[in-house]
């Protein structure tokens, strides 16, 4: 492939989309209210727009065009629209919104014009890539994505606008019934009220409102004016999680419900070579046995999930009995021989090579390393990681021959949909997906590799719907794994304290197309610090081992390395870690906001207390910036028996713009939190011979119980548009969490994960 990067790749987007039309270039995204292909409300219910029905029972219906996965969006997007509603929130559910282009992800598509460092050059020509690519995202079907931390940020405006048109056409509706002015009629709490005191609900409303156009424009309520934005509401579905009613993908029973279980090769990538299926098929309830193909299933197609064989019975007990009777000879394929240890080995060497690619450069680097201050170098590494949702792959398919249904938890519904169609060889309009709630994702989710098994298990038994659920151990040793990952780091500190020159070497993997995913760059050159001379190199190393994108993506592991150099400046230096940062960040007020209120809210500086067994304790600070938000993470750490890391609380700051519910974003802090946590004590997957040695949560755990820190989050209070919350706060913790035991011990830890022993 010619060396299409994804600047050109953009700068080509901008050239041709100027041929076709000047007029279409500068014109605004289209509006998002109108749905191509509106969906069917509820019985008794009428639709003001391609996102809110009213029914006559007074109950508001949201279209959610995120999906659901823990992470609270639809809690979130449902507050969006019913605070220009007035819609009273015990009145309003959520509902899977149709496959229709007014819900794709435009944000995700501002992402990618961050190919445009601010930094470089290029500048200049990063809002026309975005004006652009917003376009492009609102024309082309398909790109109603959930992930990057997007969905409040791509919805802010246009849920409250689809609020206000419906809020607007309901008070039309009751001044023509009413024979008054417009102006007279106000809305509250789902009903329409008029200066006499009349008034009308929504419902009552409904039928005669959606017969009106929609208004031209709207006004939407200011920061002041909010009754719902801002507060801690619920989440909508607590209680049926807590009660068991919710209903996941893996918990779906359609009629006639057939079940699969899978044997897959137990190398990476590998496939069948010989299997003998008769003891299999004989057994009573047993309705096919399936040889299923190795599946591409990464991003911008890099990667495959081995092949492998599938029995199709009556009960899941049948089609684990079927496969125990199959005798299988796999093809091991190209991983026969990947081991992780060689390829941290060969990423090693790699950071000593000249073969790089420049992702960020200023001044002159190399003669500021040489032209004195204190040169401090240091080198870090991070193994490969697993997703590990606790909801493991499933899937479940329906083919009918000329059409097909899907019922499965994923990002990309439109995605699932063209894949489904691919393998059953249909049209893609003649495959309907019905998106489903999920037991979390992480990134996982945005791969298909399971979902296209599973239609190549549903065409052998055509007008059966077929589940497909992969055991545990199939989920953790058939994944798309974050990279793993090292860098070099080199920078000079003058006299003064101030960071003169900065050199960082990454080596690793791209996660996926290199031409159009060099998303290893985030949190890297686009740090918040500034430096005279700066240098960020890229060495892309691909392996046989599948990778993927994981939770914080590149984020993840930058963060680790940059904020645990920034510490060692500091110590080395004999600076203050706190004073050292504030002096490299000049001008930067989010960033010294989040700092200080983090340091001040951890009394840093301050002595401390030994730990309840008397062990004492330290200190360490990290901060970082992601997908819009600014998050500063103070860690308290003492040592255990046998030298064990102890996290006893976590002082989490974070700068997201305008909270829309506080309760969601402390939730979100949380979680990413205790998910990067158990990433940087526990978390490494292991690959010999082309097979990951971890299978389950006990060579794999998650942080438990009796490890799990105090979190105290702060947010800052702001009046800017959201920002993303869904992963900040998983970057910042392993830096944080080392830098607390190099104060505590003086041991600097540059590997993850994190261990004295």
């Amino acid at each position: 492939m010619s060396k299409l990067t994804r600047r050109r790749f953009v700068l080509a987007g901008v050239g041709t989309a100027g041929v076709l039309g000047i007029g279409w270039l500068a014109a605004p995204p289209r509006q998002r209210l109108v749905a191509g292909t509106p969906p069917d409300g509820p019985a008794g219910s009428h639709r003001l727009n391609g996102w809110v029905t009213i029914g006559v029972d007074d109950s508001v219906t949201v279209s959610l065009c995120r999906m659901e996965m823990g992470q609270g969006i639809s809690t979130g997007i449902a507050m969006l629209l019913a605070e220009e509603l007035d819609a009273d929130m015990d009145r309003v559910s959520v509902v899977p919104a149709f496959d229709d282009r007014i819900y794709n992800n435009q944000a995700i598509a501002a992402k990618m014009a961050e190919t445009f460092d601010p930094r470089q050059e290029g500048r200049l020509l990063a809002p026309v890539a975005d004006h652009l690519l917003r376009k492009l995202a609102r024309e082309l079907p398909g790109l109603a994505i959930t992930g990057a931390s997007t969905s409040i940020r791509d919805q802010w405006l246009p849920m409250r606008e689809a609020g206000a048109s419906a809020r607007q056409m309901l008070r039309q509706a009751a001044a023509r019934e009413w024979s008054v002015p417009v102006g007279e009629c106000r809305t509250t709490l789902g009903r329409v009220v008029h200066a006499s005191g009349r008034s009308l609900s929504y419902g009552q409303l409904a039928e005669a409102a959606a017969g009106l156009p929609l208004p031209g424009s709207v006004r939407l309520k200011t920061p002041p004016e909010f009754r719902l934005i801002g507060t801690p509401l619920p989440q909508i579905n607590a209680a049926s999680k807590a009660d068991g009613t919710a209903v996941y993908a893996m918990d779906l029973m359609p009629d006639g419900l057939l079940y699969a279980a899978a044997r897959l090769c137990p190398v990476l990538g590998g496939a069948v070579q010989r299997v003998d299926k008769a003891a299999a098929e004989a057994l009573p309830g047993v309705a096919a046995v399936v040889v299923l193909d190795p599946q591409p299933g990464g991003m911008a197609g890099r990667g495959h999930t081995a092949g492998g064989v599938a029995v199709v019975a009556s009960t899941p007990h049948g089609a684990l009995r079927g496969l125990e009777r199959l005798a299988v000879d796999w093809n091991p394929g190209d991983a026969a021989g990947a081991n992780s240890a060689e390829v941290i080995g060969t990423l090693r060497r790699a950071l000593d090579s000249d073969e790089a690619t420049v992702l960020y450069q200023r001044g002159d680097v190399d003669a500021a390393l040489r032209g004195g201050g204190t040169v401090v170098g240091a080198r870090y590494e991070v193994p490969f990681l697993a997703h590990a949702a606790m909801e493991p792959m499933n899937c479940t398919v329906r083919f009918d021959r000329d059409s097909a249904e899907v019922w499965v938890g994923c990002q990309g519904p439109a995605v699932v949909r063209g894949v489904v169609a691919e393998v059953l060889g249909l049209e893609p309009e003649r495959v309907r997906v019905h998106p489903q709630l999920m037991g979390g994702g992480f990134g996982r989710k945005t791969f298909t590799d399971c979902i296209a098994q599973a239609a190549q298990i549903a065409r052998a038994v055509p007008g059966r719907a077929v589940q497909l659920m992969w055991t545990r151990e199939q989920d953790m040793t058939h994944g798309y794994y974050r990279p793993a990952m090292a860098a070099r780091c080199e920078a000079v500190v003058d006299t003064s304290g101030r960071v003169n020159a900065w050199h960082y070497r990454l080596a690793g993997s791209s996660m996926g197309q290199p031409a159009l995913m060099t998303v290893t760059r985030d949190g890297a050159s686009d740090i918040a610090y500034e430096f005279d001379h700066m240098r960020v190199q890229h060495a892309m190393l691909e392996s046989p081992v599948p990778v993927g994108i994981w939770r914080s993506v590149a984020h993840s592991f930058n963060a680790f390395f940059v904020e645990s150099f920034m510490d060692e400046l500091a110590a080395t230096t004999r600076t203050d870690a706190v004073a050292f940062r504030r002096a490299q960040l000049a001008g930067k007020r989010r960033q010294l906001n989040v700092l200080d209120t983090a340091a001040k809210l951890a009394g840093w500086g301050k002595p401390l207390p030994p730990a309840p067994d008397g062990a004492p304790q330290a200190l360490g600070l990290a901060l970082h910036a992601s997908f819009g938000s600014v998050v500063a993470q103070v860690a308290r750490v003492s040592l255990g028996p046998e030298r064990r890391i102890r996290v006893h609380e976590v002082t989490c700051v974070v700068d997201c713009g305008l909270a829309v519910n506080p309760n969601l974003v402390r939730q979100q802090m949380e979680g990413g939190i205790v998910y990067g946590l158990s990433a940087a004590l526990h978390g490494r997957i292991d690959i010999e011979g082309g097979q990951v040695r971890q299978s389950n949560f006990d060579g794999y755990p998650p942080l438990r119980m009796n490890e799990c820190p105090a979190i105290q989050t702060h947010i800052v209070a702001s009046s800017e548009p959201p920002e993303g919350v869904g992963e900040v706060s998983t970057p910042p913790i392993a830096a944080a969490v080392s830098n607390a035991v190099f104060a505590l011990t003086g041991m600097r830890l540059r590997r993850l994960p994190l261990s004295l022993a």
